[in-house]
Order: C-alpha cells, then structure tokens, then sequence
C-alpha cells in the first residue's frame, strides 16, 4: 500500500490511530531528554534557559513532555476501545500534536522570549488535556464511558496543575510545587490505568500457565485505598512541603499499594509471563518510592530524590515501556514481539532506576547520574527500534485505525 511520503498530510499513516504520533513522540523525547541531561550532568551541557533554571527543566519536560505524550497516546487509544466510541480524527490528532510541539517551544524559548513564549506554553500546555477531553467527551459520555470517567477527572487535575505551574512562572516562580503535584496526578492515573490493562494481560497468563485457575480481579476497594492515600499525599505535600503530616502519609501510600499488589498474586503465572511481571515491578517502584518519600519527610533519608525517581524512572517510565510494547503492536495490527529485547529493555530500565535512586539517597555524583540516564535510553532505544517503524508504516494487514490483530 502507497502513502504520502509527507508527515503534513493527513494521509500519512502516523494519523491514523491516537497512539501512533504521540508514542513515537514519547519514544524520541525519552532518548532526547535523558541523553541531554546525561551530557548536562557528566558534561556540562547547557540546557534552555527557564524560571527555574536547570532542574524545572528536567523536570517539566519529563512530566509536561514525554509523560503527557503517552497519556494523550493511551486515552485516545484505550478510551474508544473500551467505549467502543470512534477516537481522534486525523485532523484533531493533528491539532493535538501540535498543541504539545507548542508546549515545548513555548518553554524552551522563554528565557530569551520572555512572557510572550511563556503564555504560548501555558496556553498549550494547559489546553492539550482540555482538548483531549474534548475530544474523548463522547466515549466517556457514553454508557460504558461512564465506568472510565476517572480519566476526564485526572485530565482535568493535569491541565490544574500546568496552569498552577504558568502562574507561578510568569511571576518568575519555580513552580516545583506544581511539577511534583503533577507526578502524583500521574501515579493517579497509573493506578487507574492498570487496573484495565492488568485484567487482560494478567489473566491471560494465567490461561497459559495454569488453565482454569482462578482469574485475577483488580478489586476496588485496595484501589480506592492506593488512590485516596496518594490523593491526601499530594495535597499535604504541596500545603505542607517538608512536614511530618507529608511523611507519615506518604507511608500510608506506599503500604496502601503494597496492599494494592497483593491482587497480583496469582501463583506461576506472575513469575513466568514477562508482561505481568513488568507490570507488577512498576508497582513495586510506586511503593518503594513512596516509601523514600515519606523517610525523606520525616528525616531518616537525606532529601526526596531517591523516592522521586523511582516513581519518575521507575513507575512513569517503566509503565510507559511496558504499555507501548503492548499496545504499539497490538493496535498496529501486530502479534506480541516475544523478542528478549522486552524484558533485556526493562531490566537495563530497573537498574537505572536503581542506580538513580541510590545515588540520590547516598549524594552520587554526576558519573553516576549519567549512567542511570544512559540506562533509561538504552531501554527507549530498544522499543524505539522494535516499535517505531510498525507506527510509522501502513499496517501489514491493510487495514486502518487501531484495531488489534485479526
């Protein structure tokens, strides 16, 4: 099948299905971002100059970049599926896409541009969730939307906290505040998420593994709990930095979704499937994380960067490999890849995030930080390779849209 060798036109089949820009926009942020701040931190680099200075930087583009490129890539992916509503037309994908191209030149440009740049990020950056609950409004609307309206709430908090971020910035304030709220209404969304991408690939495996078994059920109520203690969490953090209160809750988060992974045990099936496994390790950064967190606030552990990047490296970015190695062939019309390239990725992933959060819990210097960065892109550069090209290209089985394989 012929297409347009042009990315402008809307024939270009990198529109034809929400996930497709957006992952390969997430991909190439990952490697970008991270090497660049690997040559920042073991170098010297410099980074664009911003309110903030370097660390709102990383930061920012992190959650506001390569994070809300896989969220918009999922919902307009996941919500028409599980609603069975039509998703993003190619032109509003197209509108999206350059909604967070803006966001990224706005900020990038503002040391030098000044306010005008920095309105043009606030208004991207604060209108990409807006719009892509615009235009996923009829899905959730639906009758079967309705079980998925906490996706339209977390969308919203997204865009609240951007504007929160804008205000402060163009006052000449960090905004840090806000970046780390941000991270929690992520942890949010990681909890919602894999509550449906874990019913089908959990009890999958345990179709393979151990036919008849019992099936997995990702229960409510240890979900309701992991999600109420991150919510009281991120609120006390952002109205009492530093605090006791901060601490002792984000104790409770991490025990609440380590009761929340008690669900995942399942026997054989857990341990012998690459993907369930996966899934189950980025839990576990969640409530390790949380736990560092909360010995930060309280003291016992030196400063919050070891809790922060095992959710950051650990959560975001292994949740994000793992769902773009499943859901990047799936929707492109693909089989499962049972390449060793999948866990080989994730486990060069772990371990920069290990290597990350040691040296933030033990003042690591920058060799070490450089090489927990390169870890995260050699994982990047893994999926990049086995799932970029099927997102770029026509599908092999020449149909259109996101459906899985026949």
């Amino acid at each position: 099948m012929n297409h347009p060798a042009n990315l402008l036109r809307s024939g270009h089949p990198i529109w034809m299905c929400g996930m497709r820009p957006f992952f390969v926009l997430t991909m190439a942020s990952a490697i970008g971002l991270l090497g660049w701040w690997a040559f920042v931190l073991a170098l010297g680099w410099p980074v664009p100059r911003v309110v903030g200075g370097p660390l709102v930087w990383h930061v920012h583009e992190l959650v506001y970049g390569f994070a809300m490129a896989a969220v918009a890539g999922f919902a307009l992916t996941a919500l028409p599926e599980f609603t069975g509503r039509p998703g993003a037309t190619r032109s509003q994908l197209r509108a999206l896409v350059l909604l967070w191209l803006c966001g990224r030149l706005g900020f990038w440009v503002s040391g030098h541009a000044g306010g005008a740049a920095l309105w043009l990020a606030a208004a991207a950056q604060v209108g990409l969730p807006l719009a892509l609950l615009a235009v996923l409004a009829p899905a959730l609307r639906s009758p079967q939307g309705r079980r998925h309206g906490s996706f339209g709430v977390l969308l919203l908090a997204l865009a609240a906290t951007a504007a929160g971020f804008y205000a402060d910035a163009l006052r000449g304030m960090a905004g840090l505040r806000w970046l780390h709220a941000a991270l929690g209404v992520l942890m949010l969304l990681i909890v919602v998420a894999a509550s449906r991408i874990s019913m089908r690939i959990v009890n999958r495996a345990i179709e393979e593994v151990t036919p008849g078994a019992a099936p997995y059920v990702a229960r409510p109520p240890r979900r309701h709990l992991a999600a109420l203690c991150i919510t009281l969490y991120t609120a006390a953090e952002f109205l009492r930095p530093a605090s006791a209160l901060a601490g002792w809750l984000a104790l409770a988060a991490s025990a609440a979704v380590f009761h929340l992974m008690g669900d995942w045990h399942v026997g054989a099936a857990l341990w012998r499937r690459r993907f369930p496994l996966l899934l189950y390790a980025m839990y576990a950064c969640m409530a390790l994380g949380y736990g560092a967190l909360g010995l930060a606030h309280l003291g016992v552990l030196p400063g919050t960067a070891a809790g922060r990047h095992l959710m950051g490296m650990g959560t975001v970015g292994l949740g994000i490999y793992v769902v773009i190695a499943i859901a990047g062939r799936a929707h492109a019309g693909l089989a499962p890849d049972p390449g060793r390239w999948v866990p080989l990725g994730a486990a060069a992933l772990l371990a920069a995030t290990a290597v990350r959060a040691a040296a933030g819990g033990m003042g690591g210097g920058g060799g070490w930080l450089a090489l927990a960065a390169a870890g995260w892109c050699l994982a990047f550069l893994a999926v990049l390779w086995r799932i970029g090209p099927p997102l770029w290209r026509p599908r092999s089985d020449g149909r259109q849209g996101c459906d899985g394989p026949e």
